[in-house]
């Protein structure tokens, strides 16, 4: 994202730019015990300070929207969005970040420490890790010119980590579209919500070492996967020689890689999809109720930013701790008996 575009983006922290969503929606969007108007009286100024703080590291690191999108979708489908994926490795505690689907994937955690410092100075013992990780969420996406909603919040943060479960329930960038139903069903998502939180992938980065096999050896067959077009193929392999440094990045949508907007899913039409589960999406024959919604949000991209927000919301509202289950962080990195230890906050080895 350019300067001048961090710049504007700024002033969207006190804007409400998809309220259209919020109102064919209908009413708070509260689920559960949580309410978007949870810290309307304790910490009003939460989510200003976690856009403003988003908005600033933006003018550095474009891909950081998609990175903590990424960070709330993958704590989420693990024991729920309770912050778990932010916990360090301790004696107790297997850190999810250094599961399969993360410990290459994973990043943002140096802005999800610069928010918790920011959040604790304004309201202290406020504010949890998994409800910093939802607002992170949405907050990007605006940002990046996609739609606002009222984030449901409430959550509290978990004492434990599930390296086992995040190895078990992350999908995969070679998923096949069965595989990837089956786990979106597994945590109550449909395939609408699957095709529209695909629809993050509008914007960030992803790794040569996510679709290399692709453009080479597409399920060990010595061939480039047939479904990549083959102009974006050589493009791809460009960027990702066979014998290359494969964590050189590339963008996941190659035509507006900075901004959400509807151009993922034009993108599969032309299959262009960088990711194979991507582009599973568009090209399983055998599915074609997939298909059918890429290509209604092809066509429509109001379609699209409404379908998402639903999903978002159901997403955030997947099992998470409330009332007096769990805690609030006082470190995201780490439980609060363990606070005293003098081991800084959030590692960023990625």
């Amino acid at each position: 994202m350019s300067s001048s575009s961090s710049s504007s983006s700024s002033s969207s922290c006190t804007l409400l730019i998809g309220l259209l969503f919020v109102v064919l929606l209908g009413g708070s969007l509260s689920h559960g015990q949580l309410s978007p108007t949870f810290y309307d009286s304790t910490c009003p100024k939460a989510s200003n300070i976690v856009c403003g703080i988003i908005a600033e590291a933006l003018k550095t690191d474009a891909r950081i929207g998609g990175s903590l999108i990424r960070l709330h979708f993958h704590d989420c489908f693990v024991n729920g969005c309770d912050g778990s994926i932010l916990l360090n490795n301790s004696a107790t505690i297997e850190s999810e970040k250094e599961a399969l689907p993360n410990i290459i994937s994973v990043r943002g955690f140096g802005v999800v420490d610069d928010i918790k410092t920011a959040l604790e100075t304004a309201c202290p013992a406020t504010v949890s890790c998994a409800d910093i990780l939802a607002i992170a969420a949405e907050e990007s996406v605006s940002l990046a010119g996609g739609p606002s909603w009222n984030v449901s919040l409430g959550r509290r943060d978990s004492t434990t980590a599930n390296r086992t479960a995040a190895d078990t329930f992350l999908p995969g960038p070679t998923a096949s579209l069965y595989t990837l139903k089956e786990m979106f069903s597994t945590m109550g998502l449909d395939t609408t919500d699957l095709v529209a939180l695909s629809g993050a992938h509008t914007f960030g980065r992803a790794q040569c070492s996510t679709f290399i096999d692709r453009l080479y050896d597409f399920n060990s067959s010595g061939n480039p996967d047939p479904t990549l077009n083959t102009t974006y193929l050589s493009t791809l392999q460009g960027i990702c020689p066979q014998d290359g440094d494969r964590t050189v990045v590339t963008n996941l949508d190659l035509t507006t890689p900075d901004v959400f907007d509807n151009k993922y899913f034009s993108n599969l039409q032309v299959l262009e999809g960088l990711l194979q589960s991507d582009q599973e999406l568009f090209s399983t024959a055998d599915e074609n109720d997939a298909v059918a919604i890429v290509n209604n949000f092809t066509a429509d991209q109001t379609a699209f930013f409404a379908s998402f927000v639903v999903s978002m919301i159901k997403m955030g509202n997947i099992s998470p701790l409330t009332g007096t289950a769990g805690e609030i962080r006082l470190n995201c990195g780490k439980v609060n008996d363990n606070s005293t230890e003098s081991d800084g906050l959030l590692y960023s080895s990625m």
